[in-house]
């Protein structure tokens, strides 16, 4: 059984909750509503990772550092990995149905199925990264699975844990060998990119140079260097060009307003996003979503 503190205000369960423990592991089903102003809080010694089957991005906001909304706060994505004893607060913004797969995992049993893919340290090190994804892909068909096998076993414990391993791979971020050449080259390697995207995707704000350069292990004035010589553009501009992709996402995926979205990622309001999106995509945030809508 997994132990978790759980206190919610405003949410219920749709449907009984289905649910099996496994030797390192306890799966949990819900469906669920929950009502405008819902409110939740869940803390749990266990790694966790959780899978909605339904986007909740546009109706469900939360954080890991603030208990009231701030700029902390930000949208639930489809599949997120939550580090054991990381806090997490969640408020609905519409009254909203959805159903997720809920995964507590006990982190020793967890580090001895990675290790021998990923090496115990390199394990150990993922495990602490907390990971957000809103494109789930094949992740989905994983957690179906998975789903079915909770509430109907037909193949033994070893391919429900199974199912829930490779879920977890396909999330976790372990620290890969880098190529040779991209030291000698003077650029970022593929890893340090990755976490940068996922700094500025996790909703932060506008990230200084010292807070970004510290993420990858570099100095400042090195990390520059690297960032221009790896993207051919400043920290600066390369954060705006990836927050006017999520606000795009944004647009094409919910009705929220534009001041909305502008607080969101970081412009002062609606009139500053607007003029940057005009630079980047040539036409107003409203004319784009009304064009991809229609197309």
């Amino acid at each position: 059984m997994h132990s978790m503190i759980c206190q919610t205000d405003g949410i219920r369960s749709t449907a009984p909750v289905q649910w099996r423990s496994y030797e390192g592991m306890c799966a949990v089903h819900w469906e669920a509503q929950g009502e405008p102003g819902a409110r939740g809080y869940y803390r749990s010694p266990d790694p966790r990772v959780m899978l909605f089957f339904n986007d909740v991005s546009h109706r469900i906001t939360f954080s890991e550092q603030e208990a009231e909304p701030g700029p902390q706060w930000r949208p639930m994505l489809r599949a997120l990995y939550v580090p054991a004893g990381v806090p997490m607060w969640t408020q609905f913004h519409a009254r909203h149905e959805f159903s997720h797969l809920d995964l507590h995992l006990n982190r020793g049993w967890l580090v001895r199925r990675l290790a021998p893919m990923f090496g115990e340290k390199e394990a150990e090190a993922a495990l602490r990264l907390p990971v957000e994804v809103q494109d789930v892909g094949a992740l989905a068909a994983l957690a179906t699975a998975l789903t079915e096998e909770i509430a109907a076993p037909s193949r033994g414990p070893y391919f429900a844990e199974s199912l829930a391993i490779a879920l977890l791979t396909g999330l976790i971020d372990p620290p890969q060998a880098e190529p040779a050449d991209m030291t000698t080259q003077g650029g970022l390697t593929p890893n340090q990119m990755r976490r940068l995207r996922q700094l500025v995707s996790g909703g932060k704000g506008r990230l200084t140079n010292a807070e970004l350069s510290q993420a990858v292990g570099l100095s400042e004035g090195w990390f520059c260097h690297a960032f221009k010589k790896t993207t051919g553009k400043t920290p600066l501009q390369w954060q705006q060009e990836l927050r006017i992709s999520m606000v795009k996402e944004s647009l094409l995926r919910s009705d929220e307003s534009l001041a909305d979205i502008a607080l969101r990622y970081d412009f002062s309001d609606q009139g500053h996003l607007t003029r940057v999106f005009r630079r980047y995509e040539g036409t107003t945030p409203s004319a784009w979503r009304r064009e991809a809508r229609a197309s």
